[in-house]
């Protein structure tokens, strides 16, 4: 199967990061100088994808201004000089074809991935949340999209975790099929220590058959009286084959303080222009 749609829910309420989040979206945070949304669509369009649909509320509309031209101010900068900004500018709403569909009610992840059945329609699809950061050679979801092409079915992406650390996450039941990629047996959410499956967590990243909408509808509230996506998709794993990818990457949960400063110190050190000078500084401040 060929993946070419991705859905990015991004319409939580950011309480994790207050009181900045009272009126910018945590997805719009900058992390050096692009907002965190943007790292991860380039990850999408670096896998592969050409049509992303974004799940949003009411008070996120800079997520769909960002994504568009800006004709006055692209004007103002090829008047300047500054011809490379004016590119830069038009090439990020260039990047993929955008959608965009409010979550009316904040009634959990699975009742977000909802939203999305007409855009998906009838075709295989991928799923970024938008927290996740990854710094990977090969993008997260293209390493996810492989083994969903070569196995024709669904897949989850994440990593092993700690006995403390599962129970912030879903956990997994599997067992090994080649190199990094598992079939997946069962999936519970933020399990207890004594109710996990396994330490395999899955985090960040899906690529999904639309059989889940379906089973999505049929889904309860689950914990925190939401719809859950893991409820559905231990749902799924029972009727159709699905498989897991323990994804080579480095991750960052951006919806925290110290995952979005850890982010932020990684990608500056990083960066040709302002790496070294910013290694310079830690190492400045750090002999004070």
């Amino acid at each position: 199967m060929k993946v070419k749609k991705a859905v990015i829910p991004a319409a939580g309420l950011g309480t994790r990061m207050l009181p900045a989040t009272k009126t910018v979206p945590k997805e719009m945070l900058p992390l050096v100088d692009k907002p965190v949304l943007q790292y991860i669509i380039e990850e999408a369009v670096d896998s592969g994808i050409e049509d992303i649909l974004i799940v949003t509320n009411r008070a996120k509309t800079a997520m769909d201004d960002y994504f568009d031209y800006y004709p006055e101010l692209e004007h103002r900068l090829w008047r300047s000089g500054k011809a490379e900004q004016a590119r830069e500018l038009r090439s990020v709403a260039d990047m993929a074809n955008f959608f965009y569909v409010r979550q009316r009610e904040t009634k959990g992840l699975g009742h977000a991935i909802a939203r999305a059945r007409r855009f998906v329609g009838d075709e295989p699809f991928a799923v970024l949340l938008g927290d996740d950061i990854m710094m990977s050679e090969t993008p997260v979801l293209r390493q996810l999209m492989d083994a969903a092409e070569r196995y024709d079915c669904s897949c989850v992406g994440g990593q092993y975790v700690s006995d403390e650390a599962i129970g912030a996450y879903s956990s997994t039941k599997i067992v090994p099929l080649k190199g990094r990629v598992y079939e997946v047996l069962d999936i519970n959410e933020k399990p207890s220590p004594e109710e996990k499956l396994s330490n395999f967590a899955v985090m960040g990243r899906y690529v999904l058959t639309p059989d889940i909408f379906d089973i999505l509808d049929a889904t309860p509230p689950g914990r925190n009286g939401e719809i859950q996506l893991t409820d559905g998709l231990a749902s799924l794993c029972r009727q159709k084959r699905m498989v897991a990818v323990d994804y080579d990457a480095r991750r960052y949960d951006t919806g925290n303080l110290r995952g979005f400063l850890e982010a932020t110190v990684d990608f500056a050190l990083r960066r040709e222009d302002i790496g070294p000078w910013f290694r310079e500084l830690i190492a400045d401040r750090a002999g004070r």
